[in-house]
């Protein structure tokens, strides 16, 4: 049986040099029902902050924080981040809201540019009047299909504005531009990390797994269904289980004297698609068959970190190897379907 509570124990473990700086602080998260913003919405509480979760639910769950509802120092809040106005001030904002999905945001463009463009906009002059210290969660997706690999932070990507990504990769380029302005002209201490592609307990709850490759896997293994692979399977990519993600951005976030740093924060091993779906299998002990179908458009091949200046800056380094993360994402995921 999955321990979600094992999990919240580690990554406290992971950033216990930073345990006196959330007790009792204020802290936004907006999509805080979503996969990532709810792990950090627990791991904040469990440290005794005042946690303000922020999410309109397009695409976060009520299910993610339903045990945090009732407890006193956490309040959600149901809204529009991009309409969202208070006169509270904060000591952090981590603007997480967005959609991850490439099945769900290209249902809805306007609202993924929008929470990237106007929410961020609107986060940031929250932020000012607060003086909070304000962490963005980008994406590696503003790498677009990078030609360097492993891929630092001053690799400026290479991406397409006019094509079926666009409304998720140009909207966080644009938003980190915004985080640079304000820090340009306003002094506000801002941190961005560039998140590389996460799994874990909570991934697409709301969307029966199918917009991300790991719980799709996963879910069509248990099913016995055919594992549909887009192209060859050759592109690949690097996941990182969600407690080394969530310790990652919370040591970007708590470090002192960091301010208008960009920063990678993943995985650094690469795995091939078909060789993650031939993990999947073998733990799952599945009969499903491997398909394959036509390879998306603007679908990166390579996907993979250069973690250089997350180790040295933050001392991050991730801790939960692929089949470990895998075999815990697959507990919680049998016991969803089940309820299912």
């Amino acid at each position: 049986m999955y321990n979600f509570s094992e999990d919240i124990r580690n990554v406290i473990k992971e950033i216990s040099e930073f345990k006196d700086k959330v007790e009792g602080k204020r802290v936004l998260i907006t999509g805080g029902a979503g996969f990532i913003g709810s792990w950090i919405c627990d791991v904040l509480h469990e440290l005794k902050a005042d946690v303000f979760c922020l999410d309109n639910l397009l695409t976060g769950s009520k299910e993610n924080i339903k045990h945090l509802l009732n407890k006193k120092r956490f309040k959600f809040i149901k809204a529009d981040v991009c309409k969202y106005s208070t006169s509270q001030k904060f000591d952090f904002i981590i603007h997480a809201a967005s959609i991850a999905s490439p099945l769900i945001y290209q249902r809805h463009p306007i609202e993924t540019l929008d929470a990237n463009l106007i929410g961020t906009r609107n986060m940031l002059e929250l932020a000012r009047k607060s003086d909070a210290t304000f962490l963005f969660t980008s994406t590696s997706e503003v790498y677009g299909n990078a030609e360097v690999i492993p891929t630092p932070e001053n690799y400026y990507g290479y991406v397409n504005s006019f094509g079926p990504r666009c409304m998720y990769d140009e909207g966080k380029r644009a938003a980190e531009a915004y985080c640079y302005s304000y820090f340009q002209t306003y002094k506000l201490p801002i941190r961005i990390a560039r998140i590389f592609n996460t799994y874990g307990p909570r991934l697409d709850v709301s969307n029966t797994g199918y917009g991300r490759v790991v719980v799709k896997f996963i879910t069509q293994a248990l099913k016995n269904e055919p594992l549909t692979i887009y192209g060859d399977g050759t592109q690949t990519r690097s996941f990182c289980y969600i407690t080394d993600t969530v310790s990652g951005l919370l040591k970007l976030l708590l470090k002192k004297n960091i301010d208008g740093n960009v920063v990678n924060i993943g995985n650094d091993e690469e795995v091939k698609i078909i060789d993650l779906a031939h993990i999947i299998l073998k733990i799952t002990n599945s009969k499903s068959q491997i398909v394959f179908q036509p390879a998306l458009k603007d679908d990166p091949l390579r996907r993979r970190p250069d973690l250089t200046k997350a180790k040295k800056l933050i001392g991050y380094s991730p801790k939960i190897s692929l089949e470990d993360g895998l075999r815990k994402t697959i507990e919680w995921w049998k016991e969803k379907l089940k309820l299912l």
